[in-house]
């Protein structure tokens, strides 16, 4: 069945640093089914679905399945999350697997080419005729190529039968006539080398060396879906046409359509538009992807000077097409919680600090081509052999020692609990997200079930869940034609191919005392937080529909009870003063709290009871700073949100200062520094806050000696005064009764102290802009010399008097981003991801800035601003035309439409504003700031902002061309 995992095409470094792969996301696992929710095949009175051949899953109802004459399948289902859109999706089966040595990146390049223009829309047209219609490009309208698949993606907003008949009739275009003229092809041409040129770097070189090394003997160990620079420059007209006419074809694509809508009007328009598509020439046969080769070599070394020692293993064995029965599903069930035991005792190793940082183990199939066991491990010193031979020996013990019915029993509860949240979030899952779970099936040759089947499944098969089969699995899981690992090093080690392959290759002892102990704890082990509070007062906004308390000890509730996300209830608490108390004027350690503030306990209880006393519920802690208070969120249910309030409460009254995870955090932080320079992405990560705020320090990065001097005595004293802080502001939106939310808050939050508010010297000091300069500010980068970026950024504003008009630069930027997008994209090829950006704090009376910004070669910087300038310039002199103006407006429009319908968006809107009144009363003109507009306003606003002596300019420019952008 469909598991909607991490994605097997992407690559295998995804889980560097993923703490717990096998539950990402649920409801996952393939949803296995069971024979009493639906019919089972024995039963079935009607031919089953085309997705369910060969399967003894039961259907799920909610989808039509059919077929059209030409051989196209279809998937059709009427889902109103969000309402009024409707999620297209077009699957052909061809991805860069499927391709000859001398089409490498042609799949890839259709996609770009089909998108550019076909039969029913002129070259360059199909991108502004769907922004007409309401969907901006590159979220709402996309595709994606991997090695087995080219998917096209549209989510139409506010989806009439005008505009979902025009979009399909487009679509339709796109599959059987796009535009391959050599114009096209020659226009194209420069954006998809842009592409493959932004995307190299350190990470590309270590996952194209992992590929070859996994994959040794297989297509997929030497082909990318970008392709490569020679068969990109060499590609043209008539071998892509014929690429086209041996892969898009009927027989060959899946339309999945799901949607605020009728089914049946879906079927209609598939045939309407679809019927009369015939494939031209002879049929692609797609090639033997070939088995692991166990002949081939057991390790690698990689030097790359900006990333972390990392070492990555595999252990391969051949992929088999299956037939995706509950049996089947059933063994997959047993193998992801066999996993989990493992993990968590890697994790639990590296808490209590151990050789390693991160050791982690998922099992993945990838790409039809192998069934692979993957470990990866970050060692936390330089001895990576130790590291590895310490994470081998946990994996030892499992393969060696059955685990506990204790331990076989928090996995089944914590797998209940997932599965559970998948049930009850099912009725409000987005159109969007159940489409792709239809196309992902597709490609993985497996099914689709509903998760209250998979639920019921997992629950009558627990008798299978003995410590002998688990131990069978596990071992299953070690087991393969070979097993092979990759070492990166930032440094050369000596024979390190050779060390590695003997240390691979040495017997391990199972190691000792790393299992968990199951201790028996609940929330009863946390403390209470003291004599429940009182309501002080209360009022209904009425206007939004939320309630504003006033406690007894000063804390302020937010509530917005609501079925928007069925049996979710977001809760957000908010204390002290954010960065806005932070000192401007030195160096903090508010960069350390993400790292380590929650991982260090509360009250008497460590990480480990933490995680004990909630398993099984959807209990959590997540940190954040925003500009005007610490936050502590989660994502919780009715009936965990008692125990949710406590233990943020308690985080706040009792916290507990573990050395462990700041020594973790700090080790952390030091290892993977060197990767700020990785490129020239990650150099603005690391400086561009810092820099455009005129250096303020509560915004800066720190160095590396910085992490090397954090303690967990300064991590104490500088976080303890700060969850000691006020004011507290309580947000819970979501599916909640208001009457037992009230209680629950206030034997919680409400039983804390009263605390401090700021007083009126309390001064808060609003970042500024920096000074423009002669030329830009030069920062550089130690990765691909033929990789640079460059921005450029206009002084704004901040704080709430002005903040609708903030919302009209809005449309002013996405207007100017449209055009970098026009000019350096899709006419010239100088880069691939143009981003013009609105930056305007609310929380502070300045410090806000528009920026324009692109990742391109050093060539082109000098190009780069010569744009940006005389679109500023042309902003300022002209005022846009009525069309352009709708491209971006109609966007705008559906994308708050879309957004307003779920709490996320309400949350963010009103944080604060039960301190600050003005928030409601400038988020009741929110959609028409954004959306009631001229192009006289417009060049206004350009007149007003984008001045050119108020401008400051930033590069990023690889090491060996430092001094190429003086003059820029």
């Amino acid at each position: 069945m469909n598991a909607t995992l991490p994605k097997k095409a992407n690559g295998l470094l995804y889980a560097v640093f993923a703490l717990a792969l096998v539950f990402s996301p649920f409801p996952a696992l393939s949803q296995p089914a069971d024979a009493t929710d639906t019919t089972t095949v024995s039963e079935q009175s009607e031919p089953l679905p085309w997705l369910y051949e060969r399967s003894d899953v039961p259907v799920d109802r909610s989808w039509t399945f059919g077929s059209l004459e030409n051989g196209l399948r279809y998937a059709v289902k009427r889902n109103g999350v969000p309402p009024g859109q409707v999620s297209i999706r077009v699957r052909l089966d061809v991805g860069s697997l499927m391709e000859m040595d001398h089409e490498q990146g042609f799949a890839h390049f259709m996609e770009h080419l089909s998108f550019r223009g076909s039969t029913y829309v002129p070259d360059g047209e199909a991108k502004r005729v769907w922004q007409r219609l309401g969907a901006t490009f590159g979220s709402d309208s996309n595709a994606e190529t991997t090695p087995t698949q080219t998917v096209y993606k549209l989510d139409l907003p506010n989806a009439s039968a005008e505009s979902l008949d025009e979009s399909i009739k487009i679509i339709s275009g796109m599959m059987s006539s796009p535009g391959l003229t050599q114009t096209a092809v020659d226009a194209e041409r420069p954006v998809v080398l842009a592409e493959l040129q932004e995307r190299q770097g350190p990470q590309t070189k270590v996952q194209d060396a992992t590929r070859a090394l996994f994959f040794a003997g297989q297509r997929l160990a030497n082909r990318s879906p970008i392709g490569t620079p020679e068969t990109l420059r060499n590609a043209n007209p008539r071998d892509l046409q014929l690429f086209h006419q041996r892969w898009y074809r009927p027989e060959n694509t899946v339309i999945v359509i799901a949607g605020d809508g009728e089914p049946e009007k879906f079927e209609e328009l598939i045939r309407k538009h679809f019927s009369n598509w015939e494939g031209k020439g002879e049929a692609g046969l797609a090639p033997s992807f070939g088995d692991p080769v166990a002949t081939a070599d057991t390790s690698r070394l990689v030097i790359e000077p900006t990333l972390p020692q990392f070492v990555s293993m595999a252990v391969v064995r051949p992929w088999r097409q299956v037939d995706d029965t509950i049996v089947y599903n059933q063994q997959i069930l047993i193998d992801l919680l066999a996993l989990q035991m493992i993990n968590r005792r890697l994790e639990a190793r590296a808490r209590a600090g151990g050789s390693y940082l991160q050791a982690s183990v998922s099992q993945e199939d990838v790409s039809r081509s192998v069934d692979g066991t993957f470990i990866s491990i970050i060692p936390i010193e330089e001895d990576w052999q130790a590291a590895l031979r310490d994470v081998r020996a946990v994996i030892a013990d499992a393969t060696t020692y059955a685990p506990s019915e204790a331990d076989i029993a928090r996995e089944i509860a914590e797998f209940d609990a997932a599965l559970a949240i998948g049930v009850e979030s099912y009725a409000t899952e987005a159109a969007r997200k159940q489409a792709d779970d239809i196309v992902n099936a597709v490609d993985i040759r497996e099914t689709v079930a509903t998760p209250q089947t998979a639920l019921d499944v997992f629950r009558d098969m627990r008798d299978l869940y003995t410590p002998e089969r688990l131990l069978e699995s596990t071992r299953k899981l070690f087991e393969g034609v070979a097993t092979r690992a990759l070492l990166t090093s930032p440094r050369v080690i000596e024979d390190g191919k050779e060390k590695l392959a003997t240390v691979l290759s040495k017997e391990v002892e199972a190691a000792r005392d790393v299992r968990v102990v199951q201790k028996d704890l609940g929330f009863d082990s946390l403390r209470k937080i003291g004599r429940k509070g009182r309501v002080k007062s209360s009022e209904k906004i009425r206007r939004f529909d939320v309630e504003k308390l006033i406690l007894s000890n000063g804390v302020r509730v937010l509530m917005f009870p609501n079925k928007a996300e069925r049996n979710k209830i977001m809760v957000n608490a908010r204390f002290g003063r954010g960065y806005a108390g932070l000192s401007a004027d030195e160096e903090g350690l508010a960069w350390s709290g993400a790292l380590a503030l929650m991982a260090s306990g509360v009250g008497k209880l460590g990480q480990e009871e933490i995680d004990k006393i909630t398993t099984g519920r959807r209990i959590s802690l997540n940190f954040a700073i925003d500009n005007d208070a610490f936050e502590i969120t989660a994502d919780t249910r009715a009936a965990d949100l008692e125990d949710q309030l406590h233990l943020i409460a308690a985080k706040l009254k009792y916290p507990r200062w573990d050395e462990a995870p700041v020594v973790r955090a700090r080790a952390a932080s030091i290892i993977g520094y060197d990767s700020y320079s990785a490129s020239p992405q990650a150099v603005l990560r690391r400086d561009l806050d810092w820099l455009i705020r005129d250096k303020d320090p509560r915004w800066k990065t720190p160095d590396k000696t910085d992490f090397e001097q954090l303690t967990a005595k300064r991590f104490r004293q500088f976080w303890k005064p700060i969850l000691r802080s006020g004011p507290v502001e309580l947000m819970l939106f979501g599916d909640f009764d208001r009457d037992e939310a009230v209680e629950a808050v206030l034997k919680t939050f409400g039983a804390l102290r009263k605390r401090r508010a700021p007083e009126s010297g309390d001064e808060i000091q609003s970042p500024e802009f920096p000074s423009p300069q002669t030329g830009p500010e030069i920062l550089v980068h130690k990765g691909d010399p033929e990789r640079a970026a460059a921005l450029i950024a206009w002084p704004t504003g901040g704080g709430l008097d002005q903040v609708r008009e903030s919302r009209k630069l809005e449309v002013l930027v996405s207007i100017f981003n449209d055009r970098m997008f026009e000019i350096l994209r899709s006419r010239e090829g100088a880069s691939y991801s143009p981003q013009v950006v609105n930056n305007w704090p609310v929380e502070f009376d300045s410090g806000g800035f528009i920026s324009a910004s692109s990742q391109l070669t050093p060539d082109n910087i000098d190009r780069f601003y010569s744009v940006a300038g005389l679109i500023a310039k042309d902003l300022r002199e002209n005022p846009v035309s009525e069309d352009e103006l709708k491209r971006v407006i109609e966007p705008l429009r559906q994308l708050i439409a879309r957004a307003s319908s779920g709490n996320s968006f309400w949350m963010s809107q009103m944080e604060g504003a039960t301190f600050n009144p003005r928030k409601f009363e400038v988020l009741r003109t929110f959609l028409s700031d954004y959306t009631v507009i001229t192009p006289a306003e417009i060049q206004a606003l350009a007149n007003k902002y984008l001045v050119d002596s108020r401008r400051w300019k930033l590069v990023v420019l690889p090491e060996s061309r430092r001094g190429d952008a003086q003059g820029s």
